[in-house]
């Protein structure tokens, strides 16, 4: 447990984890002062166990639950009043690190809940295919990750889990630092995890065969055309026209899997 002697920041960071060795010693380095880190692995079997127990002794084990319900199981352990959700691939600056100081000391202080703000949305630069992505829809791709975790949850869903805050939210200038896909091959893996729980989601909400088999033809082509144009995904370069592929890729596959989901 890393135990180096100055000022902590009074938050709690919880990462969640599975077989990160690659990332996570690099993510815990950005956190060191904070005031408490909270793990909970899925049992890696990697050396993630081993890396994050030199920073924090607060590692807990439990079989993945999803994503949602592991990263509330993360919060709740949680010790202070305001939590910080990270992840593996995602790494916290100097000057993330000051303003979120300055936000908790500032709100902190205020005596009634509609008199400051309960949450902050984060930016994060997306590092894909070692560039920073500035457009595709990728910047400034805000994120609530800064809340107070007694009035806070984490919405159960399937995929893209979200933060509710019961109180006023604001937004913080400084951005996360997000090591996303390093290969395409990264983006193909997660994307056939993703499509499948995003499929069961979509199934969820009851929606005709014939509707989904028509979004399966019609979104992929908004999908590439929003992120290659409208969000300025050219202005990315030849990044920008992966993206744009891969995203109406996932796009069809989560509306053809919530077809087959619908025909069973």
């Amino acid at each position: 447990m890393n135990k180096e002697s100055k000022i902590k920041i009074n938050a709690s960071v919880v990462i969640i984890t599975k077989n990160e060795e690659k990332n996570i010693g690099s993510a815990l380095e950005s956190v060191k002062d904070f005031d408490d880190i909270v793990i909970v692995d899925s049992f890696s079997s990697d050396k993630t166990v081993e890396i994050c127990k030199r920073y924090t002794d607060r590692l807990y084990q439990h079989e993945w639950q999803g994503y949602a319900r592991q990263k509330q199981t993360a919060v709740n352990y949680a010790k202070n009043e305001w939590v910080l959700i990270l992840d593996a691939d995602e790494r916290v600056t100097p000057e993330l690190k000051k303003e979120t100081t300055e936000k908790i000391t500032q709100n902190s202080k205020l005596k009634t809940q509609n008199s400051g703000c309960s949450g902050f949305y984060i930016p994060r630069k997306n590092f894909f295919l070692g560039r920073w992505i500035r457009h595709s829809g990728w910047w400034p791709d805000y994120t609530l990750r800064l809340f107070k975790k007694d009035i806070s949850y984490i919405e159960q869903r399937e995929v893209h889990e979200k933060v509710t805050v019961q109180g006023r939210t604001g937004y913080l200038k400084s951005p996360l630092e997000h090591y996303t896909y390093g290969a395409i091959s990264d983006y193909i893996k997660k994307m056939e995890n993703y499509s499948t729980l995003a499929a069961k989601e979509i199934a969820l909400k009851n929606p005709a065969p014939s509707s989904l088999a028509i979004r399966m033809f019609t979104s992929p082509i908004f999908t590439f055309v929003k992120m290659l144009f409208l969000k300025q995904g050219f202005r990315d370069g030849i990044r920008g026209l992966i993206l744009a592929v891969l995203y109406g890729a996932y796009t069809f596959l989560k509306y053809a899997k919530a077809w087959e989901l619908k025909g069973k």
